[in-house]
């Protein structure tokens, strides 16, 4: 537990110090610890390698495999050629989605976050470039606007406008639409590739000398380290990366599109509308969350993670937050309903529009105790 010290016990050290205690004479008085101790390195290390590295490191693998599933799709006739695609492009949405929990970093400096996962998605321009291009490869798809590239872009081609279905056929994927695809599924992967790197190699592509972005977190303080001066500045970091998802999964994708009434719900608003996956994406916005907290990935090996050092300082709030974090993806998944309901018709519906409301009180339970328990326990760390 945190040590809390009243004015009244306080001013009783204040007293017996000036008294020298039992007569001594000696002067020497003995100063009560304040705070909490705990050595951060360890953990530090384990989130950036096993949760933010390898998660990135997936995304890029998924990348690989999203440009071959839908290079297949350049002459093919079979359904199942196109929902190994969708599949691909589901695969590679689950690494990008937990990611957001730790969204600093080259994602950011680099402007990947922007190039992948601009939303809305720019029908109309879209369309235009359809009718009008001759042709498409990666090089020249960078040079476009970011709101007609990316996941979304991806997401529209490949699973239709998402009003009345998810599921689109083959016969219907153009060859102009193919040939999209594949060069939206290159530039994916290059960004993909370029993000791996940026934590792994260099996160300054520009510079020979720059470290990898993940020797950064791990070496704060260090004289070649411009970015983190102390694991008090990492430990804060990993923090406001896990409030800024919850804040804007509950105050902004779910938000957004529910509005305050059925009558002001916009399902335009919506992300990963065409596919349905909304709720998987802000499910796994929050399973980040609980990556990052818990120091791994779901049923893997028990690793170091901020949950220690929440637990270092006040061992119910450790178990408090965790459980929040567990009901807040249940209760976002629970959005469906008993008829697998997508999240496009749940803000259309009065009991689905009950289930939304119930994600978004467990949201701001979450949020809060992250921002006024959890950030606040920096402030009482012996660093």
């Amino acid at each position: 537990m945190r040590f809390n010290y009243t004015v009244i016990s306080l001013a009783l050290v204040a007293t017996l110090s000036a008294c020298g205690g039992s007569g001594s004479d000696s002067g020497d008085t003995e100063t009560p610890t304040i705070g909490f101790s705990f050595a951060a390195t360890e953990m530090i290390t384990n989130i950036t390698d096993d949760i933010i590295v390898a998660g990135y490191a997936d995304l890029a693998a998924q990348g690989d495999a999203l440009l071959l599933a839908t290079q297949t799709l350049l002459t093919s006739t079979s359904q199942a050629d196109l929902v190994a695609a969708q599949n691909a492009w589901k695969a590679a949405r689950q690494p990008w989605e937990q990611g957001e929990a730790h969204i600093f970093g080259p994602v950011d400096s680099l402007s990947i976050d922007p190039h992948l996962d601009s939303w809305p998605l720019n029908t109309t321009d879209l369309q235009t470039q359809l009718a009008n291009s001759e042709g498409f490869d990666a090089e020249t798809i960078k040079g476009w606007n970011d709101d007609v590239q990316g996941f979304h872009t991806m997401e529209y081609l490949l699973f239709g406008d998402g009003v009345n279905s998810n599921t689109k056929q083959i016969a219907d994927l153009t060859t102009k639409e193919r040939e999209y695809l594949i060069a939206l599924a290159e530039v994916f992967r290059d960004y993909a590739v370029q993000l791996d790197d940026a934590w792994q190699v260099s996160y300054n592509p520009q510079d020979t000398n720059a470290l990898p972005y993940a020797e950064l977190l791990k070496t704060p303080g260090d004289a070649n380290n411009a970015i983190y001066s102390s694991e008090l500045a990492v430990i804060e970091e990993l923090i406001n990366g896990m409030i800024g998802i919850v804040d804007e999964v509950g105050n902004g994708k779910i938000a957004d599109p529910f509005g305050e009434s059925l009558a002001t719900a916009d399902t335009s608003k919506v992300e990963s509308q065409y596919s349905w996956n909304s709720l998987t994406d802000f499910a796994d916005n929050i399973i980040g969350v609980r990556n990052v907290y818990q120091g791994e990935f779901t049923g893997s090996a028990d690793k170091t993670g901020l949950i220690d050092f929440v637990a270092a300082a006040d061992a119910e709030l450790s178990a408090r937050v965790a459980s929040e974090i567990d009901d807040a993806i249940t209760k976002i998944q629970a959005i469906s309903g008993t008829t697998d309901m997508p999240f496009r018709q749940a803000i259309l519906d009065d009991a689905g529009r009950e289930r939304v409301q119930t994600a978004v009180d467990a949201l701001t339970t979450l949020q809060t105790s992250l921002e006024s328990d959890v950030l606040p326990l920096l402030s009482e760390w012996n660093s």
